[in-house]
């Protein structure tokens, strides 16, 4: 689940901004579930500070490309299981709302 679910609501505003601009989703993104999610309500793109610093830590250069490939893995295994076949495909689809909000992000309205 991404951690800053408040963060979220700023996806009431992405269909407003002018096309040339782009949304970059940071903060709590810890999986490839929560790259789609920030993905399909609008970011053009995500960034992934702490997977990278925990994969640093714990196993230098090697930890943080074995961070990145977890990554990878969970956001093509989440693509599939939501019939996704490339990012360019991923939309608010791939997500289920329930009362105005996504599943699994909290209080998004």
């Amino acid at each position: 689940m991404i951690a800053c679910v408040r963060a979220i609501r700023v996806r009431r505003y992405v269909d407003m901004i002018v096309a040339p601009l782009e949304v970059w989703f940071d903060g709590g993104i810890r999986s490839g579930q929560d790259v789609l999610k920030a993905l399909a309500l609008g970011a053009h793109a995500t960034l992934i500070g702490r997977a990278y610093v925990y994969g640093l830590g714990a196993l230098g250069e090697a930890g943080v490309t074995t961070a990145l490939e977890l990554i990878r893995r969970e956001l093509e295994l989440t693509m599939v299981l939501c019939g996704v076949r490339d990012v360019s495909g991923i939309g608010r689809s791939a997500l289920q709302f329930a009362k105005g909000r996504a599943m699994g992000l909290g209080d998004s309205t």
